[in-house]
Formats: C-alpha cells, structure tokens, sequence
C-alpha cells in the first residue's frame, strides 16, 4: 500500500488515538517508510535545480554534555599505523541518541511491551523486528520540504523564544506550509525548523550544563489534532532541529499516554520515522533567501544490525 487512509478512517487503537498496524502487513517493519517508493525518490531527483547540498548532521559531540543524561558523549582517538605510514581511528561510548539521529521503529512503543506492528520487547532485544538496519536496507531518500517555525510564529504575530517549552498545532504548522508554498505529497519528509540546535550552539557553557536537568524545548504539541494533521499529509518521516521533534517537556507516566508523549502514536502506532537534533540553519537560511522549501532528502543510516538508533548521514539537495 502506498496511499493511506484518512486518520479517522483508521481502526480505533486499544489505548486511545488510531492504529496503522497490518496497513503494510502483518509482518512490516518499514512503518512509512515504505512510501518512500523508487518512483517518489525518482520525482524528488528532479527538484535538483542548483546542485547544492546542505549537510543535516550536527557535529558528533556538540551536544557537551548529553541533554538526556542517561547518554554519553562520544571519545576520539587517532592511531598511528606502524612505521609511520599512516592513521587509524576509534570512536569510542558513541551513542547514537545523544545527536543528531533517526528513532527506529524500535525506539517507543504504542504501549511499555508493544511496538509498531505488534513487536514485542523481546522481539526488539532479539534484534529481530523494527530496527535501524531495517530502513538503512530500504533506503532514505525523497522529497524534503522544510517548514520554518519561527517564521511561522513572526506570520501569526506571536512571541517565540527556541530555548523554550512551545507547542505547534495544526495552526502553526498550516502557517509554515503556506509559507513554504507547498502542498503535501505522499511520502514527504518534512523538516520541522524550530532554531533549538542553532540556539544551542550559541550557549555559554553555563546554559550547556544546566540544560539536562532543567530542559526545555519547541516542537509538536501533545494532542490528537498534531496527530491526525501528521497522519493526513501522509508523509514518511518527521525530523527536526529539536530535542524531541515534540515539545519538552511531556508527559511520559502511563496515565498520560498515548498523547502525553506522542512518540507512542508517532513511531509505536503509525510507524512514523522521526529525526532529533538535526542540524536545519544553514537550509533555513537558504530557503527563506531563495524561497524554495522543497528539494531531494538524501539519507543513509548505519547499516546496524539490532540497531535501535543511528545518525541520518542526511544532505538536502537543490
């Protein structure tokens, strides 16, 4: 299948908000990714207009320390070869979550035991269902249309601070569309701009160091409606220049689920690829100079077996 329901045409799931299980297949582990088809990423080709790219990877490391502090930070070392012909390297306590990154469909799941397509916590241990190798396999590639949030915010008039705890509804990310001048198509990629990486980057060591205690961050609000928005553009894949891709903080207990922590509709219900900590400025500048929003996403994670994480190896093309 690669044209989907409407949100509410959906089968209601157990917890509360709809399920996408089976859509693919019993056994699918692509999510939405499988709309990212030969014949999408062939149009997306032709968006191809200047030949340049923009790298969407942060640097390895810049997160110093880890926002979430139950990760680390990346070690470094140079090797000389013997005789002095040469250098090895080794990355050492690399942590895929802790930068820029795709979430597998074996990061969250609708329920604490149950992920996408009812793989189980054992199955995701196992490395048998729902990891990262599976979409490095399939490929990453298609259409990318950047939606510029801030912009957003100036076009409705409404104060917006990137280090801080906002939420962005239908309504806000109606208004970054039409600035972007675009129409969804099935199997986008859209790339939410928030300006957190960018804020980030400008921190003193100060702000740095409190963040992982004290977190605050833009991004999708906790709601039905963001959902079913997400679900009706139809689109493969979610990424972001945020901590998140959703606002932070939210609510993880049990009793707050599924739209506490909307992860659980995102990637355990709908098999929705979702992408943090990606580094968007640069992109951001670019189409607001040029007024172009869309071009060909480009992205190839690690070919990992059992992975539950990687780091996109991502570059828009225009």
């Amino acid at each position: 299948m690669t044209e989907l329901p409407e949100y509410d045409d959906l089968p209601p799931a157990p917890d509360g908000g709809r399920s996408a299980w089976g859509l693919f297949g019993e056994r699918d582990q692509l999510g939405l990714v499988n709309l990212l088809t030969p014949e999408r990423t062939a149009a997306a080709a032709k968006l191809v207009r200047r030949g340049v790219g923009f790298p969407l990877d942060a640097p390895l490391g810049m997160f110093s320390p880890p926002l979430n502090s139950n990760r680390g930070n990346p070690r470094h070392q140079v090797i000389a070869q013997p005789g002095g012909i040469g250098f090895d390297d080794v990355w050492d306590n690399v942590y895929p979550q802790a930068g820029s990154q795709w979430d597998s469909l074996a990061h969250i799941g609708y329920s604490r035991q149950m992920y996408y397509n009812g793989a189980t916590a054992e199955d995701i241990v196992s490395g048998r269902r729902n990891t990262i190798d599976r979409w490095a396999e399939h490929g990453m590639t298609g259409r990318g249309v950047l939606l510029d949030m801030p912009a957003a915010m100036r076009a409705l008039g409404r104060p917006y601070d990137p280090g801080a705890t906002v939420e962005f509804g239908p309504e806000e990310l109606e208004a970054a569309r039409r600035i972007a001048g675009v129409e969804y198509q099935t199997g986008d990629i859209l790339l939410l701009h928030t300006g957190f990486t960018g804020w980030y980057a400008e921190q003193p060591d100060s702000v740095r160091k409190r963040l992982p205690r004290d977190l605050h961050a833009p991004g999708l609000a906790h709601s039905e409606d963001v959902c079913r928005y997400l679900w009706n553009a139809h689109c493969a894949a979610v990424a972001s220049d945020t901590f998140a891709v959703e606002a932070w903080p939210a609510d993880t207990s049990p009793q707050a689920a599924p739209f506490g922590f909307i992860h659980q509709i995102l990637i355990g219900s709908f098999g929705m690829a979702l992408g943090e900590l990606w580094w968007l400025r640069d992109l951001a500048e670019d189409c607001a100079r040029d007024g172009v929003y869309e071009g060909m996403l480009v992205s190839v994670p690690a070919r990992a077996p059992g992975g539950i994480a990687s780091t996109p190896n991502a570059t828009f093309l225009k």
